[in-house]
């Protein structure tokens, strides 16, 4: 569909996606570090907390949850129009549909794949944030302070949904298919979009920046090596489920680490 497109055309239509989500949030997250590093306090001593009440009221706060999830995918819905192909697999370009050569059960083994990577990257992940904290770089992250109600679980796994299209389809997916089609090296890509996944989580401090370009480097020698994102997507989701969902268990197991007293 959009093989006609110039080069830049190409340049123009990555920097407006990008400036409508992720190129954005790493804006943003430069001025936040910014910020931070020269308050007063140190680093260590502040707090970052990712899914918030949006509301008082429980049904209202449901309702922004809910908007927040519906309409934080529009950029995802943008780039699968525009990579949208007339044949089949139709998400072809976003490493979506069925596996070349693999007539059935092609899900399962992509799912299989994306549970072991998000283990893979997980379990070293999790003994960096701790090195992170201890050694002063990174904030207290705290994946979900909502409240508790009925919905707090079924809403949180939605946005764990929602970061891992939007981070895998645009900043995997769909930004190395433009770079492609701009003639830029599967090497640069990689570190590009690797780079770029850091720069949004600078938020949580630098352990964050270097932690999330390791994973993006990982996430995009992946991509390049199987052109499959599904993987990517399910090695997310499970990723930021166990962190939003398991959250209050980690505090209440071990309130210490976490700032509380027990």
């Amino acid at each position: 569909m959009t093989s006609h497109l110039s080069a830049s055309r190409i340049r123009w239509e990555l920097t407006i996606v990008l400036a409508l989500s992720f190129g954005a949030s790493a804006v943003y997250a430069i001025v936040q570090i910014t910020e931070r590093v020269t308050r007063e306090a140190a680093l260590a001593s502040q707090t970052a907390t990712i899914n918030r009440p949006l509301a008082e009221r429980p049904l209202f706060d449901l309702t922004y949850q809910l908007l927040s999830f519906a309409f934080g995918l529009a950029p995802v819905a943008l780039v699968i129009f525009l990579l949208w192909r007339d044949r089949t697999p139709h998400l072809g370009a976003l490493g979506l549909g069925r596996v070349p050569g693999m007539k059935q059960n092609w899900w399962a083994h992509e799912t299989g794949f994306g549970v072991l990577l998000a283990a893979a990257i997980g379990i070293p992940g999790l003994v960096f944030y701790v090195f992170a904290r201890e050694i002063g770089i990174n904030v207290n992250v705290v994946p979900a302070a909502l409240n508790t109600y009925w919905w707090t679980v079924p809403v949180l796994v939605l946005m764990a949904l929602k970061a891992a299209l939007g981070e895998e389809l645009i900043v995997v997916a769909y930004f190395f298919n433009r770079m492609k089609r701009l003639g830029v090296g599967p090497v640069a890509t990689i570190i590009a979009s690797a780079v770029l996944r850091g720069t949004y989580h600078l938020y949580q401090g630098f352990g964050g920046f270097i932690g999330n370009i390791v994973m993006g480097l990982v996430f995009g020698w992946a991509y390049h090596r199987w052109g499959r994102a599904l993987p990517l997507i399910i090695a997310h989701w499970v990723l930021d489920i166990v962190s939003f969902v398991g959250y209050p268990l980690a505090v209440a197991w071990w309130p210490e680490f976490f700032g509380f007293s027990s």
